[in-house]
């Protein structure tokens, strides 16, 4: 990590809770900002700290947040901030940035990736050709996504994203959010258990945090059923992950594709003994592409900010200008 815990007084400071894309985000701003990475935070440098880059990995809490009495804005690197307590931060007049619509294609992208591998069982098939059962016998007849409804929990901008890709495959598509979407013609359904209980497919794209927490939960995977698919591409506490453990052993679903979990990198090693479960690292938003952009808007938010233009893109909780 590039910067130096000593502050310089004729410049702001800017706290690192980690590194956060060290090649566009520290690189631009440690010419106008002294960086001063979490570890190196100090009573005699805290007051300097006007902003905080955030990744997500640490949590931007209110005791934090205490401890900067000159912060001003926090630049959380994701379109999901529920490590960034904005609630908090609103209270203490400190403007909260993420990064939206520069991700939305790649996860989308990577959602009907992550469908297609788990409904035609691509994973599967790479390790029965890799161990050399095919020369023994054919691969089994799997199940398909041509008689398939896609239910989306959360019908955001990657969730609209996801749904217009899914319309490309001639896929009918419903959705599940608090309020219907004014712009959206799928078929709202203002009960999840009752959505879950019509399509064969639920696609998680939600945010995270404590209203959502365990949304998905033993009653919404038994109304998904025995031919039901769960792909969460979320995060991993919208998932009841005990409840999905027994529903993929019992067969109370068919499967799941899985790019998030509760406690990660620590995935449940039960999940691992599984073949009807697809499990991948975090990775919707992972491409040097989208992660470049990501790390230049984080830049631009907090640079606008500064600079009198306000931030970019700021979060429900931080509206500007401040109302």
């Amino acid at each position: 990590m590039t910067g130096s815990a000593m502050t310089d007084a004729a410049r702001p400071a800017l706290l690192l809770t980690g590194s956060v894309m060290e090649e566009v985000v520290e690189r631009q701003l440690s010419g106008r900002f002294t960086l001063v990475p979490l570890e190196a935070l100090n009573d005699s440098n805290a007051g300097a700290v006007e902003a905080i880059a955030t990744r997500g990995k640490v949590k931007v809490d209110d005791a934090l947040m205490a401890r900067l009495p000159n912060l001003k804005i926090v630049g959380n690197f994701g379109v999901g901030y529920d490590t960034v307590d904005a609630a908090a931060a609103a209270k203490r007049g400190v403007i909260v940035t993420n990064t939206p619509d520069v991700l939305n294609e790649e996860v989308a992208d990577l959602t009907l990736g992550l469908l297609l591998a788990t409904v035609r069982q691509i994973p599967q098939g790479d390790r029965f050709v890799r161990s050399g059962q095919w020369t023994k016998g054919a691969f089994p007849l799997g199940p398909t996504l041509r008689d398939r409804t896609v239910g989306i929990l959360g019908m955001g901008r990657i969730g609209k994203a996801i749904a217009k890709r899914l319309e490309a495959f001639s896929v009918p598509v419903v959705y599940h959010s608090r309020r219907p979407q004014a712009d959206v013609a799928y078929r709202h359904y203002p009960d999840l258990v009752e959505m879950a209980r019509a399509v064969d497919v639920l696609v998680a794209i939600l945010p995270g945090g404590p209203a959502t927490r365990h949304i998905i939960n033993a009653e919404v995977l038994a109304a998904l059923g025995a031919n039901g698919i769960l792909i969460n591409v979320a995060r991993g506490t919208v998932v009841d992950e005990a409840a999905l453990l027994s529903a993929l052993k019992s067969g109370t679903i068919l499967a799941a594709g899985l790019d998030v979990f509760e406690d990660e990198p620590n995935v449940p090693e039960a999940f691992f003994a599984l073949d009807n479960v697809v499990l991948l690292p975090h990775v919707g938003s992972a491409t040097h592409f989208t992660r470049a952009a990501m790390g230049q808007l984080v830049v631009d938010n907090i640079l606008s900010f500064f600079d009198g233009k306000g931030p970019l893109t700021p979060v429900a909780e931080t509206p500007w200008p401040r109302g």
